[in-house]
């Protein structure tokens, strides 16, 4: 009988750890095809292109303005571009999902648009090229109150100048 209580025991710690080491590496895939990895979203189903290839944007984790390896590459594809057009000055927005309040958002959006500025020029463009923008909350790509929409809105938005 006490075997039998060990071996049950022992089960259901082994359900724990699996179920903990599941949570430890999640990955959602959404239904427009992009992806959730932590909690920065991954996909292209709202990225639009500053030119042919190059996303525009950059994607960030909660209440973070540290550049994920997925940003990066894409802001080396965007210095490769404006490297190449150097007629070209651009604005970085910042941008934040809707939970905080509107000044930490407005300023996490400025530390993430920032963020994007200082790679950028690691990569040879000048800083006199780049202006920063914070929006914050303020211009959500998904107005949904969901992880998935959280997850595109915290982003950096590279625009072409006027």
């Amino acid at each position: 009988m006490k075997l039998s209580k060990i071996f049950k025991n022992t089960i259901l710690v082994l359900i724990a750890c699996l179920a903990l080491t599941a949570c430890a590496t999640k990955k959602t895939t959404t239904s427009l095809g992009g992806q959730i990895q932590g909690d920065v979203y991954t996909g292209t189903d709202s990225v639009e292109y500053l030119a042919d290839g190059v996303p525009d944007r950059v994607f960030f984790a909660t209440n973070e303005s540290i550049l994920t390896t997925a940003s990066r590459e894409t802001l080396r594809k965007q210095a490769a571009w404006l490297r190449k057009n150097s007629d070209v000055n651009v604005v970085l927005e910042g941008h934040a999902d809707e939970r905080g309040t509107r000044e930490y958002n407005l300023a996490l959006g400025e530390r993430r648009a920032n963020a994007a500025k200082d790679y950028l020029m690691t990569y040879g463009i000048s800083s006199d090229r780049i202006s920063v923008l914070s929006y914050g909350k303020e211009r959500p790509v998904d107005s949904g109150s969901n992880p998935l929409a959280w997850s595109k809105n915290r982003r950096s938005v590279t625009v072409k100048a006027n």
